[in-house]
């Protein structure tokens, strides 16, 4: 029996110099160390880096109150945007992490400027505030939602990032010094153009900060690379009450009306909070972690009914299911499952309005003055494998909940997606969907 489950996810993003005729124009008189006050698109005060109180009152702001909240509310708006585009072109299981992609995502808007910036800004769902200062706090306030989030020891997570660049590559140092303050950014130097060598050390120093968990993630690079960047995040999580193994059993998992497969069953009976959505035709239930954290199981009525069910998720039908959830004594099979999964996200990105960052229209002059750059791709890993132990690794549409009557067996023998929240913060940390519990 293994001590501990895991749950972790890797993200990637390569960057590479476009060959293009004209470098981009940059005042000569301008200082690297304040070139962020002067842009008018990201202008970044002394108040800012020294503000101890990262909310300021609403009046004294935008329209919209900017807040640790209402951070995690787009954050997981813009999670639930992203697992649809992937979940339309994928038929089997998914895993993301939107905290992860959100991460990366701001670090590059602290390199992009104009337009290139804007796409981003709207892309993550960031568009709607009213107050330009507010989007000047969302390094500061990723940061401290983290901090907060890994300080929690009952729920270890554990998350970094890495930077590979290569050996004659020059950042500029503002972009260096505002990556390690609010990203904890390691810089390590390597040559693409030893492209084996450069691999061992890639993935020898990505294996070894996730534990072993990712031994290989680059089976090959491309010499043009000039930078990767590397965001993971390992997330350890324990039931608050375990499945009990002495009952977990093979039985018979329904993918749809013509397969089904075998997988080992988790069984106990225990007190658990649920709600039956009678409109979309599921039943949602929470099942808790240690350390403040959940599960959200959503497990459709009938065979297949998921991918109906993944165009209404938002923050506001989730917030509806937890609202009317009702604590009831249940039997409760949960299959036991491990999935692996990799994407690529440059189309999945592209569709969200996230265009000029991967074309030579890319503005990212705030990350280095050589020459016009473009992000070449980006790329996420994620493991998550759930055992008896617990994970280690206003409503949509017009959806009503009612207080429906949830029987006393729930049987998750179904595909189902899955979600799982720090509660703190209301964090969406991962969403997925489990097809097939028996295939990676």
């Amino acid at each position: 029996m293994k001590t501990g489950i895991y749950l972790l996810l890797l993200s990637e993003v390569c960057v590479e110099i476009v060959k293009a005729g004209v470098k981009p124009k940059i005042p000569k008189k301008e200082k690297e160390n304040n070139f962020l006050e002067r842009n008018e698109n990201f202008n970044i005060s002394e108040e800012w880096h020294h503000h101890k109180n990262i909310t300021k009152p609403a009046e004294d702001r935008g329209l919209e109150e900017f807040t640790l909240y209402n951070f995690t509310e787009k954050t997981a708006n813009f999670g639930f945007n992203l697992y649809r585009k992937i979940a339309v072109t994928h038929d089997n299981n998914v895993i993301i992490s939107p905290l992860s992609v959100s991460a990366l995502m701001t670090a590059y808007m602290l390199a992009a400027k104009g337009e290139t910036q804007r796409q981003i800004v709207k892309g993550l769902n960031f568009h709607a505030l009213k107050d330009r200062a507010d989007l000047n706090h969302l390094p500061a306030l990723l940061k401290q939602l983290k901090d907060n989030i890994t300080m929690n020891e009952e729920l270890l997570l554990v998350q970094g990032t890495l930077s590979f660049i290569q050996k004659d590559f020059r950042l500029k140092e503002s972009f260096l010094n505002l990556s390690k303050q609010y990203f904890d950014m390691e810089f390590l130097k390597v040559d693409f153009q030893n492209f084996t060598q450069a691999k061992f050390v890639i993935n020898q120093n990505i294996n070894k900060r996730t534990k072993g968990k990712i031994p290989e993630l680059f089976e090959e690079l491309d010499r043009r690379n000039k930078l990767l960047l590397v965001d993971y995040i390992v997330f350890k999580g324990k039931w608050v009450y375990p499945f009990d193994s002495k009952f977990t059993e093979m039985e018979t998992f329904h993918i749809n009306k013509y397969r089904s497969v075998q997988v080992p069953m988790m069984f106990k009976s225990a007190k658990v909070n649920s709600t039956f959505d009678e409109n979309l035709r599921c039943t949602v239930v929470k099942i808790p972690y240690k350390g403040k954290a959940h599960m959200l199981i959503v497990i459709p009525e009938k065979e297949g009914d998921y991918i109906s069910l993944e165009d209404h998720l938002t923050t506001e039908l989730v917030e509806s299911w937890l609202g009317n959830m009702k604590t009831r004594k249940v039997d409760i099979s949960f299959p036991k499952f491990k999935l692996e999964q990799k994407y690529k996200m440059k189309k999945l990105l592209h569709g969200l309005g996230i265009k000029n960052l991967f074309t030579r229209t890319a503005d990212l002059s705030h990350l280095t003055d050589q020459g016009y750059v473009a992000v070449s791709q980006v790329v996420q890993k994620a493991v998550i494998e759930v055992d008896e132990e617990g994970t280690e690794a206003t409503a949509a549409s017009g959806s009503q909940i009612t207080a429906f009557t949830v029987p006393p067996v729930i049987k998750v023998d179904r595909p189902f997606i899955f979600m799982i929240f720090e509660e703190t913060f209301k964090t969406l940390l991962f969403i997925g969907r489990v097809v097939d519990p028996t295939e990676m």
